[in-house]
């Protein structure tokens, strides 16, 4: 949201998967921008292979979903129990035989170091890297990264699978993803593609309390005007049973005296309360670097939250080696991608053991969207894990990006004949991750338009050029298709057929303000902004509407999507038909009538949102 960034990475990724023999599957890639081959690995060497097996039922994923999540299905609102999701969704005996019989009995590994992980997904196996370059016909390298020295074990020019093993595995680790989190949270080169990018949106601007006094909500955006603009001013009476969550990535957390400074000002009943915290893999509450981010999150979610609701911050901190910081996101709810029991030093070790929210804020992307034969795995299996845990009640609303149409903040990036070229080049649209994810409620950016007032219609964003698109990883939902295929038809700009993917995930879903938003942060008031404010805000909607649900008898609204863009829904929006989000060296989307590609279906009209979701079930 707030910092800007020098580069996102994105420059000449080159991955490849090419033909080898019949009955094998060969992956290769180049060596990723920013990393060089050091030296070869010691063929002595210990360290852990993990196989994430292929699950059982994937494919009715979303079928599951809408069963629970589709206003017209007679089972809406029963989610699922953790233990149900697990059940369905652990790989079979027969695929846990077959790798046990591949790495055994013809590869000669011995079953004492072959371990299946606590949730059954993956198969952790301890061999030399010898071992693993003739099982996986591999030459293992060092890796290190120019900029900052860090070194990684990994093999660029490929691993090959049986055609009977390859069935039963997703990823492998580590082969060609070596570089995978391995950079600072915050990295600003172009190297970093794996990791946490907070949304770049609009640098902090000091702004005096006098300011603030003669300023309209064009101008600086306070609670009570997000409150004005939504109709959004509720009490709640079922807090002590709602929970809310905030996601934050490395060691950036509120500080408590900002806090103060801006409940005494906007929020009285909640001075001297601070988010509780949920530390996961070691994050802890000890700030590190610029604290504009989390102030952001937390002035928003805890200004326009009643002082009664309980918010938790969790505090995702650094990052294992070859492990995604959403991973340890999901892990930590659902025992995804973890470490063996006692095993330290590969996987997560925070697993399973947090609570799970009824809703989570994510102000970050981690991935770009396309498809690319090392990032469509990953990406595709994280997006799983965020539909399995929504089969349990949970709401992911997250922001959906500060860069129009390309990916990442501030350059850009956009696909070259194929390839990810960073500095927004004339080239095809690139959506980001988790955004894109049909599981993830995607917010994105308005603004009151300059001169106006909360009373008149609001306008995309000028401030930075609103994320939105079309996936190109992710299928188009059925629920979507008559609004998208509404916009298709009328508003589409006349681009050519390879410039997006017009059978994708549409996203955003809906949006919110952006900008110029007023926060408390380092001892001063200032503006800043991004759709990393417009996710907290409606995610608030949301803990409000669960609250009344809850308090009426009645569960959470979990994946609200389908609901969402159903007829029912059709009135509970105001409609943003001025803006676009520009990219890739062209104007991008323009907003229109109904739902759009930069501000999706609207901004929340709270009441009728609220008394929409209260008629189901």
């Amino acid at each position: 949201m707030i910092l800007p960034r020098v580069s996102i990475l994105l420059a000449a990724l080159v991955t490849l998967v090419v033909s080898g023999p019949p009955s094998a599957a060969i992956y290769q890639r180049s060596v990723p921008q920013g990393w060089s081959l050091h030296r070869r690995a010691d063929p002595e060497t210990f360290f852990p292979l993990k196989f994430s097996l292929v699950q059982s039922n994937l494919h009715k994923l979303e079928a599951y979903l809408l069963e629970i999540a589709d206003p017209a299905s007679p089972n809406y609102g029963r989610h699922w129990s953790p233990a149900k999701v697990a059940d369905t969704f652990r790989p079979s005996t027969a695929t846990v035989d077959a790798m046990r019989t591949w790495l055994a009995v013809d590869n000669g590994i011995g079953l004492a170091n072959i371990q299946l992980s606590r949730n059954g997904d993956a198969l952790h196996v301890n061999v030399t890297v010898a071992e693993a370059e003739r099982i996986l016909g591999a030459e293992y390298n060092i890796y290190r990264h120019g900029e900052t020295g860090i070194e990684r074990v990994g093999c660029h020019k490929g691993y090959v699978l049986p055609e009977h093993v390859s069935k039963h595995v997703d990823i492998v680790w580590p082969t060609v993803h070596f570089e995978r989190s391995a950079v600072a949270w915050r990295d600003t080169s172009a190297s970093g593609r794996w990791h946490a990018e907070r949304e770049s949106g609009v640098v902090k601007r000091p702004i005096t309390e006098g300011e603030l006094e003669v300023s309209g909500c064009d101008q600086a955006v306070t609670i009570a005007c997000l409150r004005d603009l939504y109709h959004f001013d509720y009490q709640p009476l079922a807090a002590n049973r709602n929970t809310i969550a905030v996601a934050e990535f490395g060691a950036e957390f509120v500080l408590p005296s900002d806090l103060t400074m801006f409940f005494q000002k906007y929020a009285p009943a909640r001075v001297g309360q601070i988010p509780t915290l949920i530390s996961i893999e070691n994050g802890t509450n000890t700030p590190q670097g610029d604290s504009v981010e989390p102030s952001l999150d937390f002035d928003l979610v805890m200004g326009l939250l009643n002082a009664t609701q309980e918010v938790l911050q969790y505090a995702v901190g650094t990052t294992q080696d070859n492990q995604e910081p959403i991973d340890e996101l999901l892990g930590a709810l659902d025992a995804s991608f973890c470490a063996l029991e006692g095993v330290s030093g590969e996987g997560l070790i925070d697993c399973g053991d947090k609570p799970l929210p009824n809703v989570i804020s994510i102000s970050y992307h981690f991935s770009p969207d396309y498809n690319d034969p090392n990032i469509t795995p990953v990406i595709s299996r994280q997006c799983a894990e965020i539909g399995k845990l929504s089969l349990t009640g949970i709401t992911f609303v997250a922001s959906s990006g500060d860069s129009g149409v390309s990916y990442g903040g501030g350059l850009g990036g956009c696909l070259v004949n194929g390839t990810l070229v960073d500095g927004n080049p004339n080239g095809s649209f690139v959506g980001q991750f988790p955004a894109s994810c049909p599981y993830v409620t995607a917010v994105g950016a308005t603004s009151v338009v300059p001169g106006n007032s909360v009373n008149d219609p609001e306008e995309a964003t000028t401030a930075f050029p609103s994320g939105g698109g079309f996936s190109n990883v992710f299928a188009q939902p059925r629920f979507q298709r008559t609004q998208i295929s509404n916009y298709l038809a009328k508003f589409a700009p006349d681009y050519a057929p390879d410039i997006f993917n017009r059978s994708g995930r549409a996203y955003p879903d809906v949006a919110a303000n952006g900008f110029p938003i007023v926060i408390a942060d380092g001892g001063e008031f200032g503006l800043a902004g991004g759709t990393s404010a417009s996710a907290p805000i409606f995610a608030s909607v949301v803990a409000s509407i669960n609250d009344a649900r809850i308090a009426a008898g009645k569960g959470t609204v979990g994946w609200i999507n389908p609901a969402l863009y159903s007829r029912a829904f059709a009135h509970a929006y105001n409609d943003v038909t001025n803006g676009s989000n520009p990219g890739c060296q062209t104007s991008g989307f323009l907003t229109a009538p109904g739902w759009d590609p930069v501000t999706g279906l609207g901004t929340p009209n709270f009441p009728l949102l609220l008394a929409a979701f209260l008629a189901l079930p």
